[in-house]
């Protein structure tokens, strides 16, 4: 089967991406295939590299890019909700005037029709989060 996967909370407010990340982990490693992992509202979050929590807790954002890595993943955060909430990536810092970009390896910045194409490629788009 093919998914798409919506993740629209942040990488440690809500059980949401701990919980789609673990989703798309399982479903890859049974044979399925993740069109792409589209990140939204404060979902955006699990795309800056900024993020750096203790050592002895799980690092989401971390992991989404080693999973990228491996799988050869199209993770893609939307740039409106990007921009609102301080996560760029080389090209946005630049055109905003900013001194550095903060976007993981492993994620993209695009638009909301990257959204629309996953659900029209996918045979279930599976939404974490409000």
């Amino acid at each position: 089967m093919k998914f798409s996967i919506l993740v629209n909370e942040g990488p440690y407010t809500h059980q949401a991406a701990d919980t789609a990340y673990q989703f798309t982990r399982a479903a890859l490693e049974k044979g399925h295939e993740i069109f792409r992992v589209f990140f939204y509202h404060d979902g955006v979050h699990n795309g800056t590299r900024l993020t750096v929590p203790p050592q002895d807790e799980r690092n989401i954002v971390k992991r989404w890019s080693e999973l990228a890595e491996k799988y050869a993943l199209d993770m893609v955060v939307c740039i409106a909700a990007a921009q609102r909430r301080g996560v760029m990536d080389a090209n946005e810092a630049k055109r905003h005037g900013l001194g550095a970009d903060n976007i993981a390896p492993g994620f993209r910045i695009s638009g909301l029709g990257q959204l629309i194409e996953a659900g029209v490629q996918a045979d279930r788009l599976v939404t974490f989060g409000d």
